[in-house]
């Protein structure tokens, strides 16, 4: 899926996906979030982590203000502000390692971009903010767009049939990235998140990650979100804390299935796992891997 796409600046980083998968780390400012549970809403827990996952291998880290778990209520932007704020500043001062706005709103994403950030991640595929996609397009940055049915509020309520599940999601991101573009967002800034865990059932989600060669197609990079989702606690009976392995598997098969970008809370367990799998995707006869660093 890599060898037509070309790279992308993201601050100091290029991303050349015909190289190697990215790793994309979660930093959820938030007093709810499903996966840990406000553990770093405390501003000074959250500065940290940013920089411990920076150090520990993220190419990037996504920082977010309002939980998008299931049932969700709606965060005031001037809230979400004060929430990322510090972390994205933090970053920006002590480290070279770019920053994802993890955001909805474009009153948010201007103040993450003024304050140094380099992305925009937009679960809504810029629906939920008509002022989005302008601010996108002028600040010539990064974008994912990602496929969700209805809301984070209501996304996993009601009926989640899908008759072709791959079909439609992948017409579903074609049309926002032909929006976006008709919009004025440069088409080679564009990646796509087929959303795992956001209005689909476990077996979608789990088929979703086995054949992202589906979305080869839409010709731009593919991020995958699958850390501690709903859909491993079901495969394993396991609670939140308890999915690292099975979130390692996802990772592994995501790797091995054409992932571009792995968006992951585990730093240092998945940058291990993501090179393991590359080296197996990548192997050739006669070739040996190059050995990497240590630590």
């Amino acid at each position: 899926m890599s060898a037509a796409i070309p790279p992308i600046r993201c601050g100091a980083l290029r991303m050349d996906f015909s190289v190697r998968p990215y790793l994309m780390g979660v930093l959820n400012v938030t007093p709810d979030s499903f996966s840990d549970g406000g553990r770093f809403f405390e501003r000074n827990a959250a500065q940290d982590h940013a920089l411990a996952m920076a150090e520990a291998g993220a190419d990037i880290v996504d920082v977010g203000g309002e939980s998008s778990r299931p049932g969700a209520e709606n965060t005031q932007a001037e809230e979400e502000i004060r929430r990322v704020l510090p972390a994205i500043e933090a970053l920006v001062r002590y480290s070279t390692v770019p920053v994802s706005i993890d955001t909805t709103k474009s009153e948010v994403a201007r103040a993450a971009l003024d304050a140094g950030a380099s992305m925009v991640n937009d679960i809504s595929a810029l629906r939920f903010d008509p002022r989005m996609v302008e601010l996108v397009a002028s600040a010539g940055v990064p974008v994912v767009l990602m496929h969700m049915r209805g809301t984070p509020a209501d996304m996993q309520t009601g009926d989640l049939h899908y008759d072709d599940p791959l079909g439609e999601i992948s017409a579903f991101l074609s049309a926002a990235v032909d929006g976006a573009v008709e919009a004025g967002i440069d088409r080679t800034r564009i990646l796509v998140d087929p959303g795992i865990g956001f209005g689909k059932t476990a077996g979608q989600n789990l088929l979703l990650i086995r054949r992202l060669d589906a979305f080869a197609a839409l010709e731009r990079p593919v991020l995958v979100g699958p850390s501690r989702k709903s859909f491993i606690g079901k495969v394993l009976g396991a609670s939140v804390d308890e999915r690292l392995f099975g979130t390692a598997a996802a990772v592994a098969v995501a790797v091995m299935a054409g992932a571009h970008v792995l968006r992951v809370h585990d730093v240092a367990a998945m940058k291990q796992v993501l090179r393991v799998a590359q080296a197996i995707r990548d192997a050739r006869v006669g070739v040996e891997p190059e050995e990497g660093e240590r630590g």
